[in-house]
């Protein structure tokens, strides 16, 4: 497939490492993301990774034991998950001879590169899929919003938000079959109707740098690519016209 994007940033959330309905991490599941991403920085793309810890930890789910576990001291928790998933990743991807890098907005230099802009960019313009994992380093954000904020750093042309269902309902699909699935949706819309895209934050920063998110079932084979490759899959969110075949300066 011949891809409509030069730069991509794909969110993964936690869940995509770890086998359904189970925690932690399984080889299997990480393995096929990864030769995924791989035919996608073969066709030329380069590729960007955010990644979530929702698999191993939420700092959420400590949110009852405050006087214990403080709220901050919970998200700094998380993030520190996403590096586990960052570092099996990585090591996946290398397996099947991809050449990457992880940065972590998290320093902790023995095992990831510090997030640097320029660095990381400079990584992409040579080919490495860049895996960005310890969010934006501050508590109380989700990764959801540090997809956003990384993909308006590196100049991305789109947001892909990789999901276990193809698209945005009006409703939760597995709890109401009536649910309808949208193909698209303006900024405005979500934000009104308090969709289940992305977190508030991040969609206000989409819509800010008019950043196109396409939410799709990454789970069907080839449907990276096939996003990627700009076919209408899942549910678009803004004015694709507005990034596609984009001349970067």
């Amino acid at each position: 497939m011949i891809p409509s994007f030069q730069r991509v940033v794909l969110k993964l959330s936690g869940e995509s490492f770890g086998t359904p309905g189970k925690g932690g991490i399984s080889i299997d599941e990480t393995l096929s993301i990864a030769r995924q991403a791989k035919r996608v920085v073969e066709s030329g793309v380069q590729l960007a990774i955010v990644v979530g810890g929702g698999n191993i930890l939420r700092g959420s789910q400590f949110s009852a034991g405050g006087e214990i576990i403080k709220e901050a001291t919970a998200h700094y928790m998380g993030m520190l998950a996403t590096v586990l998933n960052g570092l099996a990743l990585q090591d996946s991807l290398e397996s099947l001879g991809c050449e990457t890098r992880l940065q972590s907005a998290i320093r902790m230099d023995t095992v990831a590169e510090p997030y640097i802009r320029r660095r990381c960019i400079r990584h992409l313009e040579r080919g490495r899929i860049v895996i960005l994992a310890g969010g934006t380093g501050n508590p109380f954000v989700t990764t959801d919003t540090a997809a956003a904020l990384r993909a308006r750093e590196v100049q991305a042309d789109i947001l892909l938000k990789a999901t276990k269902v193809d698209g945005v309902y009006s409703d939760d699909p597995e709890k109401n079959p009536h649910a309808i699935r949208y193909e698209r949706l303006s900024y405005s819309q979500v934000l009104r109707d308090n969709l289940q895209v992305m977190d508030m934050s991040a969609i206000t920063m989409c819509m800010e740098a008019k950043l196109p998110i396409l939410v799709f079932n990454f789970k069907r084979e080839g449907n990276i690519e096939r996003a990627i490759a700009g076919q209408m899959i899942g549910t678009l969110v803004g004015d694709l016209e507005v990034r596609r075949d984009k001349t970067r300066a």
